[in-house]
């Protein structure tokens, strides 16, 4: 995730899909290809100001036939959401992602901003 943070502040909201090639550090190096979508915005605060943050959905497609197996074998990895703030200059704010192979999902996210009481379904 470290390296995605620059490249997460960087993606538009407005564009409709983006795709890249990348190597995963799994037991077998493979190539993947990483769809990432915007699906929203949710709002938080911080110390009483309100903002938004853009969601994305980052999902591995897999490829081949192994991309057809593994939803089958419960191998196909989990995707991986980012809040990145919309507004001023753009920043991490929260993501929920596997952090290794076959891992629970893990919420990482910064200490002070609040969020609406009420969680939201982004599936």
């Amino acid at each position: 995730m470290a390296l995605f943070l620059t490249f997460w502040k960087n993606i538009r909201p407005d564009t409709s899909e983006t795709k890249v090639s990348y190597v995963v550090a799994t037991p077998d190096p493979r190539l993947v290809k990483l769809s990432i979508v915007a699906q929203g915005e949710d709002r938080f605060s911080v110390v009483g100001a309100a903002y938004k943050a853009t969601l994305f959905v980052l999902k591995v497609e897999l490829g081949g036939l192994t991309g057809v197996i593994a939803p089958l074998i419960g191998k196909q990895p989990p995707d991986t959401k980012v809040w990145v703030v919309a507004s001023g200059t753009p920043a991490f704010v929260k993501a929920e992602q596997s952090l290794y192979p076959g891992g629970p999902v893990w919420r990482i996210e910064m200490t002070s901003p609040a969020w609406p009481n009420a969680p939201k379904s982004h599936r």
